[in-house]
C-alpha cells in the first residue's frame, strides 16, 4: 500500500468502502479517493466488507462484480437483507460480464461501470451519488423533525418540495417553469378524467418534483447543447431512478414517487427505467408522461423552435398507444380543441 505516500484532501466527511479481489485496484482507488477527499477503505475480502458494512456507517459502497469467494451481485444481496439505503457503484471488467439489468434492478444497485485505468467516469458516477446521498439525508432530516400534526406535516411536506426544487432548478434553467407547467397540465388532464381533490393534488405535487432526480445527473451532461453521446444519454435517462431513490426514505413522499420513477415509461413498453408496458405503468405516471411530453415539444430549446399546435396535436394522435395511453391522450387532445384557453394562461403564467 502506498497510502502514506498520499497527500490526502481535507475531508468531505463522505466514508467509502470498495472491495476488489486485487489488492492494485483497492490500492489505486485508495489514492485516486483520499485525493478527492473521501474518507476511504478498501478491502479484498467480499466477506469481510459485508462484515463492516453490519458494523461501521459506509455512505457508498463500490465493489467489483467478479470476486472469489462471492460474486458482487452476491455481496450486495446479503447487504441488502441489512441495509436497504446503502448506495452502491458495481464495478465490471466488460460490459459483457456485468450482472443482468433485472440483478441490478432487483437488488437496488444505483450504478455500474467498466473498470479502467482512468477514474474520470467513476469519479462523475460517485460525486452524482455523493448529491443523491445529500438530498436522502435532508429527507430524513426533515422527516424525523416532522410533528404528528396534520398542519405541521403539510407545512414541513410543501417546505421541503420547495426546497428541493429550487435546488434543480438553479442547476437546470430548463427546469424552471417546466415542472411548474407539467404540473398545471397534469392537474388539467386530472380534472379532465373526473378524479378526485386529493388524486389531482399528488398529479400537482408529482409534477413539480418529477425531474428532481437530476441534481444526481453531472452539469457538464445536464446543460450541454450539442448532441448528447450514448454514454451521456444514459447518465440522463437515470434521472428517473434517482429521484425516487431521493424520495424514497420519507413516507410524505410515497404517493408521488410512481410519478417521479415512470413518467417516462411508454406504453408499448419501450421507455425508461423499467420498459413497463400498458396499465402496468402507475396511472399518475401516464397522465405526467403526457403533460411532459406536450411541454417539451411546446417549448423552445437550445436546438429547435417550439413546436406549433397543429404540429403537437399530431404527434400526440400519432402516438397513442405507443407512447402515451390512448384514453390519456384523448382527453388532453379534447382540452387542447376545446379548452386551449386553459394552456394559454398557464404558458402565460410560467413562460418558458
Amino acid at each position: 500500500m502506498r497510502k502514506n505516500m498520499v497527500e490526502n484532501a481535507e475531508s468531505n466527511g463522505y466514508k467509502i468502502l470498495a472491495v476488489d479481489d486485487e489488492q492494485g485496484i483497492v490500492d489505486s482507488l485508495s489514492i485516486f479517493l483520499k485525493r478527492s477527499g473521501y474518507d476511504f477503505t478498501g478491502v479484498t475480502d467480499p466477506v469481510q466488507a459485508i462484515e463492516l458494512v453490519k458494523n461501521e456507517h459506509f455512505d457508498m459502497l463500490i465493489l467489483d462484480f467478479m470476486m472469489y469467494p462471492l460474486h458482487g451481485d452476491q455481496v450486495v444481496e446479503e447487504i441488502r437483507k441489512f441495509n436497504k439505503e446503502l448506495y452502491i457503484l458495481l464495478l465490471t471488467g466488460h460490459k459483457d460480464l456485468a450482472p443482468p439489468l433485472e440483478t441490478i434492478r432487483k437488488l437496488d444497485i444505483q450504478g455500474y461501470c467498466e473498470k479502467s485505468d482512468k477514474f474520470d467516469q467513476l469519479l462523475l458516477l460517485i460525486e452524482s451519488g455523493i448529491k443523491s446521498i445529500e438530498q436522502m439525508n435532508e429527507i430524513k432530516k426533515i422527516n424525523a423533525e416532522l410533528k404528528d400534526t396534520q398542519d405541521q406535516l403539510e407545512k414541513a411536506f410543501l417546505e421541503s418540495i420547495q426546497t428541493l426544487r429550487y435546488t434543480v432548478e438553479a442547476k437546470d434553467p430548463y427546469t424552471r417553469g417546466h415542472s411548474d407547467r407539467v404540473s398545471e397540465y397534469s392537474v388539467l388532464i386530472g380534472k379532465k378524467l373526473g378524479l378526485s381533490d386529493q388524486d389531482l393534488k399528488t398529479l400537482q405535487i408529482g409534477g413539480l418534483f418529477h425531474d428532481i432526480g437530476k441534481i444526481g445527473v453531472p452539469d457538464s451532461i445536464l446543460l450541454k447543447e450539442d448532441k448528447l453521446s450514448d454514454d451521456e444519454y444514459s447518465q440522463i435517462k437515470n434521472h428517473p431512478s434517482i429521484g425516487a431513490h431521493i424520495l424514497s426514505n420519507a413516507t410524505i413522499f410515497k404517493d408521488i414517487i410512481p410519478i417521479v420513477l415512470h413518467h417516462h415509461e411508454k406504453y408499448n413498453g419501450h421507455g425508461y427505467p423499467s420498459q413497463l408496458a400498458g396499465e402496468d405503468i402507475p396511472y399518475f405516471a401516464r397522465i405526467a408522461a403526457v403533460a411532459d411530453t406536450f411541454d417539451a415539444m411546446t417549448s423552445k430549446r437550445p436546438y429547435r423552435n417550439a413546436l406549433p399546435k397543429e404540429v403537437v396535436v399530431e404527434e400526440i394522435e400519432k402516438n397513442k398507444g405507443t407512447q402515451f395511453d390512448p384514453k390519456i391522450a384523448d382527453a388532453f387532445l379534447d382540452i387542447l380543441k376545446d379548452e386551449y384557453d386553459k394552456i394559454e394562461e398557464i404558458q402565460e403564467k410560467y413562460p418558458s
